[in-house]
């Protein structure tokens, strides 16, 4: 195993959502296997992996145009190039940086919306206060009287 393995990490909605459960996402050379990157995740990460899962996902066929008689192709060429992925479960306890700006946003999002639940509690309580119909109740028998 002397060659290094190149993995990206996916960062999208469903890997986020794959990563609270230790399932972490990441492109993968075409070559390479599961042993392969489940032992540059341990090397690079210095995590222990659980297991390792391999997608092979073929690239997606691209438009063609047919202009006088010649079929034309839109965009690169005749297909997307085809990929590979590999989901990688960490063991009990083990985790990786990869969203951790977005886990810091939710929980700062989190004590801001606790924040305006206080403040609309203090705001209701105030309201059932100044709607007493006996606060006043002097002042407005005395302007009746006159």
């Amino acid at each position: 195993m002397s060659k290094q393995l190149l993995l990206k990490p996916r960062l999208s909605e469903k890997t986020y959502a794959l990563s609270t459960g230790r399932v972490y996402v990441f492109d993968v050379p075409k070559s390479a296997n599961k042993h392969e990157v489940a032992g540059a995740v341990a090397g690079q990460f210095e995590v222990e992996v659980a297991s390792v899962r391999i997608a092979n996902i073929a690239g997606k066929a691209k438009r063609t145009i047919s202009l006088s008689g010649k079929r034309v192709a839109a965009g690169k060429g005749g297909k997307q190039a085809d990929k590979k992925k590999a989901y990688v479960t960490l063991a009990e306890g083990q985790s990786l940086p990869f969203f951790a700006a977005v886990e810091e946003s939710e929980e700062k999002q989190a004590e801001t919306q606790e924040k305006v639940a206080k403040a609309l509690d203090k705001q209701a309580k105030k309201e059932e206060k100044d709607s007493n119909p006996r606060r006043g109740l002097r002042r407005t028998k005395k302007e009746e009287n006159k």
